[in-house]
């Protein structure tokens, strides 16, 4: 197996054996695009030994610098699954690459756009100042969406790219911008500190692949067993964070290493992924490919004619619960 670029951040997590021990694990290596509340069924998955109740060693790895990075490693098989932004793999293949979406981590918008408590409508941003992390971002293509739906002309803001939430925090208080485009648990910081919520993607009846699980069709052709066997582990992660709040909290909380005036916000984090966004059956939104192509088919001409199903291989979850697996980790419905 390749070595990994040095910029990587490796992170060397140990895992939990659940349940009796397994056969020889298979080791996969799984790249997140951050440190975020976002990945949290992930971690609960590789701490509690889902992915080894499977047969998989899964090494998760913080990739960083974007999604950009992420889906590097993935079309050089340095990784071999990765979370990362819904538009950057969509764009990746409209590109010519093998990228495909196997499963969702978060099919609709986490993000807020926070304003000062002078901004009261959408038409006060023109001449303002608001903050993304950078161009080509998810909280970018959020703000270029959303301009486009208020019908502003994205030359009527000026956009600051800052780099991370809490940059835009401290700027969006220090006066240095208008508004920023934030997602958990910053938008809590936010609020709490002054700023008011302009929007609320999840709010509006937009479809956004926030966060998704992919793979390279290479990777699903020779090892399919073996990506059936993680996503079993994943759909497990899912169904345990959304049932067991105070260890999956333990978990997440050492993960971001929160620290006590955090506990509020992580918690805030925590209800919302669990009663709102994570789903018990994580199929990718055709919807959210068909947003994402909307917003790229002016830089790319082929997104206009591409079909939304050509960027998804949802056959691998289609098994899975067919097989009625996934019914057996909610006993209660």
């Amino acid at each position: 197996m390749k070595k990994l670029t040095g910029y990587f951040i490796l992170t060397s997590l140990l895992v939990t054996t659940y349940g009796a021990p397994t056969a020889a694990q298979e080791k996969l290596r799984v790249g997140l695009s951050s440190v975020s509340a976002l990945h949290s069924a992930m971690w609960v998955a590789e701490q509690k030994g889902f992915f080894r109740r499977h047969g998989i060693d899964a090494e998760i790895i913080v990739t960083g610098q974007g999604a950009a990075t992420g889906i590097s490693a993935l079309l050089a098989n340095d990784i071999q699954i990765v979370s990362s932004a819904g538009d950057s793999l969509v764009n990746s293949a409209l590109r010519g690459g093998e990228t495909v979406m196997i499963a969702a981590g978060v099919n609709r918008g986490l993000n807020r756009i926070m304003v000062r408590p002078e901004i009261k409508t959408p038409a006060d941003l023109r001449g303002k100042k608001i903050g993304a992390t950078r161009v080509g971002a998810v909280s970018h293509s959020v703000l270029m969406m959303m301009l486009k739906r208020w019908n502003i002309n994205p030359n009527d803001v000026q956009v600051l790219q800052l780099g991370s939430s809490p940059n835009m925090l401290s700027a969006l208080e220090k006066g240095g911008i208008d508004g920023a485009v934030m997602t958990i648990p910053f938008v809590f910081v936010a609020e709490d500190r002054g700023s008011r919520v302009l929007i609320d993607l999840a709010e509006t009846d937009i479809f956004y692949l926030h966060t998704m699980l992919a793979s390279t069709r290479s990777f699903i052709k020779t090892k399919r067993d073996s990506a059936l066997r993680f996503l079993r582990g994943f759909v497990e992660g899912i169904a345990y964070f959304k049932q067991n709040k105070k260890e999956s909290l333990e978990i997440v909380r050492k993960k971001l290493r929160v620290n006590a005036d955090q506990e509020r916000n992580l918690e805030r984090s925590y209800d919302l992924l669990a009663a709102k966004y994570y789903e018990a059956m994580p199929y990718p939104s055709l919807r959210g490919v068909e947003t994402v192509l909307g917003l790229v088919e002016k830089d790319n001409p082929n997104a206009k004619t591409a079909d939304p199903k050509s960027f998804v291989d949802d056959s691998l979850l289609r098994e899975i619960d067919a097989s009625g697996f996934i019914k057996t980790l909610y006993p209660a419905r």
